[in-house]
């Protein structure tokens, strides 16, 4: 692969003047700063509060009346802390939204699948995080709904964006530099988080989630939350590159037939072919996912090789995949057992989808014979 560049990216506003605790704080004034760091002479004239949503962070669209250039976006979404106490105690430790903001600051630039353009971001400590995007439905663009089936041509498409994500960054020479926060401190720490809380979480979401999740499923659930830490460990044993780690449909959007990826607060180091089992796992009905998954993961290893990677294995990966839906179904029942952070209709879906992934799969199997 190239080297990846130990530049800037291109968002020039930092904390001075851009931090703000909650969405009563977005006014005209504050936009005209971020407004003024991309045109020096540029006026806000208004700005609408459009809508607020309340998950892992808060996420606020505005509309902002201003006189600055046509491609400078009008409509912004704003990402702030949680107004959810229960998220903020899951992403304050691990720092999760911090991680987005850094993302955007010093590597998005290099990403080579769609993102949103970030105008602002900014994080200080004990100040919490801002992270300013433009909308991208203003470029005509379609977010999925977070429990939206894709049909498998979509999944294609997704597929392959991600191997030219993932050809991007393979065995980046960065991640033991420049890019080593991405694996750092804060990502062990959230780790250790989630291994010390795997098995109370997985109890509690299979309680909730009933009858979703087969009863012939529970017992390798509960070992997996048992050995997480073992788990992670294997997980992470492939080739290294950059992954988005929360591949489901709601964090898709759609340009023309082409996919981008929204919500980076879990990008990190790891093996590739983790992305695609959490996606297919996530975002597949059950019978197509059957279908399609080995001309899936067949176009991923040639998207691979077209972008400059090594192919993998056919075998390798298969099996590779087989492990990883394990994660996807681990998320879902943990979302399901923190509650409100996403409906809980929603949740249960994916449930559903990543229950029969994993059997399909013999996910659990497949780490035990590991």
């Amino acid at each position: 692969m190239s080297e990846v560049s130990r530049g800037a990216g291109s968002v020039r506003v930092d904390s001075g003047g851009v931090l703000v605790r909650s969405a009563s704080d977005l006014d005209p004034r504050w936009a005209e700063r971020i407004v003024r760091a991309h045109c020096q002479d540029a006026r806000v004239s208004a700005l609408k509060s459009l809508s607020v949503e309340t998950g892992t962070t808060t996420r606020v669209a505005i509309a902002v009346d201003h006189d600055g250039p046509e491609e400078l976006a009008r409509r912004w979404f704003v990402k702030l802390p949680s107004a959810s106490w229960k998220a903020r105690a899951i992403t304050a430790l691990p720092r999760l939204p911090q991680m987005e903001v850094r993302f955007y600051r010093e590597l998005a630039h290099e990403v080579p699948i769609p993102h949103p353009r970030a105008l602002a971001a900014a994080s200080a400590f004990g100040r919490g995080h801002t992270l300013v995007l433009g909308d991208v439905r203003e470029t005509g663009a379609t977010p999925s709904r977070p429990g939206q089936a894709l049909r498998a041509d979509e999944a294609m498409r997704v597929v392959e964006a991600l191997a030219r994500l993932h050809a991007r960054f393979f065995e980046a020479p960065a991640f033991d530099d420049v890019l080593s926060w991405l694996s750092g401190p804060v990502r062990r720490l959230e780790a250790a988080l989630g291994s010390a809380l795997a098995v109370p979480l997985m109890r509690r979401g299979l309680r909730r989630a009933g009858s979703v999740v087969p009863a012939h499923l529970h017992a390798g659930a509960l070992r997996y939350a048992k050995s997480r830490r073992r788990v992670a460990r294997f997980l992470d044993r492939g080739p290294r590159t950059l992954v988005h780690h929360d591949c489901h449909p709601g964090n898709l959007y759609w340009t023309d037939g082409e996919p981008g990826l929204l919500d980076w607060q879990l990008v990190r180091v790891g093996e590739g072919v983790g992305d695609v089992a959490y996606l297919l796992a996530t975002a597949l009905e059950p019978e197509t996912r059957r279908e399609a998954a080995p001309g899936l993961l067949q176009r991923y290893a040639e998207g691979l090789a077209a972008a400059g990677a090594p192919a993998p294995d056919a075998a390798v990966l298969e099996r590779r995949y087989r492990a990883h839906t394990t994660y996807a179904f681990e998320a879902m029942v943990v979302t399901l057992a923190v509650g409100g952070l996403m409906p809980d209709p929603v949740v249960l879906e994916l449930v559903r989808r990543t229950a029969a992934a994993v059997a399909d799969a013999r996910g659990f199997e497949a780490l035990v014979e590991a």
